[in-house]
């Protein structure tokens, strides 16, 4: 696994809502990033999110199209998004979607993390690549 890094701005829009997120009680959002460091390049998706009565407890689930350079090589991919707070204390995967990069990043594998400090947004990505032929 090759580990790349750096810093992403993110943008969320919360998106309208129809009467079956209103009786779920969801909400969407559209997700636009712009990624800097080792991943250059952006994204575009959606995410949905689910608040419950309990403070500190929800959920989110994401699927975005990253669109750039990583390694040195170009094309896009498919990141898929689960999170869950539960009474505070988090968990989160983000996965690529398999078989979804495109161009030079055919066959890319792997899992991204996400630091928020101060609010700023960092990403750590563990990735593979099949060797360039």
């Amino acid at each position: 696994m090759t580990r790349a890094s750096g810093p992403f701005d993110v943008t969320l829009t919360p998106q309208a809502s129809d009467a079956a997120d209103q009786a779920a009680g969801t909400a969407r959002l559209a997700i636009a990033k712009q990624f800097h460091g080792d991943l250059l390049g952006a994204s575009r998706g959606v995410m949905i999110s689910a608040m419950t009565a309990v403070k500190g407890s929800a959920v989110y689930s994401a699927i975005e199209r990253v669109e750039g350079t990583l390694g040195g090589r170009a094309g896009s991919f498919v990141l898929q998004h689960t999170g869950v707070m539960d009474r505070g204390v988090g968990a989160l995967r983000i996965t690529v979607v398999p078989d979804s990069a495109t161009g030079d990043l055919v066959g890319l594998t792997g899992t991204m993390d996400i630091q928020i400090e101060d609010g700023k947004h960092r990403y750590t990505f563990d990735y593979a690549l099949p060797s360039a032929g």
